[in-house]
């Protein structure tokens, strides 16, 4: 009698499983069914999008190797700093043709100054003549100049006429050409610690209003965005003092090539 009672539990444990089995292989075979009867519109070709290509809006340039361009040439320093200038205008074309807001040359640095004196008065002159000459061309292609650095530094004779040239160009507005002259990155976050602790000792800020923001506003190059984009010629991979502030987040582009030898190929 047990032995019955037994085995009628193992058939009606049996009978269970075989009936679940039937029913989730029934409502398996129906759900592939009604799968592969869904029609799925697939487009015939699938369009591509394009990644966009960030917009270029600052272009910084480090012009190094006019001099070891001009020694391994045979020639004098002042050379090389004569064919480099043929070289800026070609960038200065480039920005116009591709659209590019703003242009920053490093043109010279207080290191700089450590050179001999028949050079740096030749780079002076060779400046003054250029931007006399320039002037009417800046206005013509809508050319904004601006020079920044530290002032002090600036040759008395020079000064009065690069500010006339940036008063004249000021209404311009195809590109903003900016000449880092008498320019060191670390003179230039000096300047704007010492312009903001002076405006927290007049009471004019308070310690909690300085920000990033605030400490760019008060850089020489307050007006003028961060660069995108900085190149480097001289086979140099460095920054050399310059933009150290605004360089956070520019890509760098280090070229094996002087200067003067420096083309919109590269």
């Amino acid at each position: 009698m047990k032995m019955r009672v037994a085995l009628g539990a193992v058939s009606a444990a049996l009978l269970s499983v075989l009936i679940f089995v039937s029913v989730k292989k029934v409502f398996w075979h129906e759900q592939t069914r009604v799968a592969l009867e869904t029609k799925i519109d697939v487009p015939e070709t699938t369009e591509i999008v394009p990644i966009e290509t960030p917009v270029l809006n600052h272009l910084a340039c480090i012009m190094d190797g006019n001099r070891r361009w001009a020694k391994r040439n045979g020639l004098k320093p002042w050379e090389g700093h004569k064919v480099g200038i043929e070289v800026a205008r070609n960038v200065v074309e480039f920005c116009i043709e591709k659209n590019i807001k703003y242009l920053s040359l490093y043109t010279l640095s207080p290191e700089n100054f450590r050179r001999s004196a028949e050079e740096i008065n030749y780079i002076f002159e060779l400046m003054a003549k250029e931007a006399q000459k320039g002037t009417d061309e800046f206005i013509k292609n809508g050319i904004r100049v601006r020079f920044l650095g530290d002032r002090s530094l600036f040759p008395k004779e020079l000064l009065p006429m690069l500010e006339q040239i940036e008063k004249e160009t000021a209404h311009c507005s195809t590109l903003n050409l900016t000449f880092l002259f008498c320019y060191g990155g670390r003179q230039e976050i000096a300047s704007a610690v010492k312009n903001i602790a002076q405006k927290v000792k007049e009471g004019i800020l308070q310690e909690d209003d300085i920000t990033p923001e605030l400490v760019s506003k008060h850089l020489w190059t307050g007006e003028i965005p961060d660069p995108d984009l900085i190149i480097r010629t001289g086979y140099v991979s460095r920054l050399s003092n310059f933009l150290l502030y605004q360089a956070a987040y520019s890509e760098l582009y280090m070229l094996d090539c002087f200067w003067p030898e420096f083309t919109k190929e590269h």
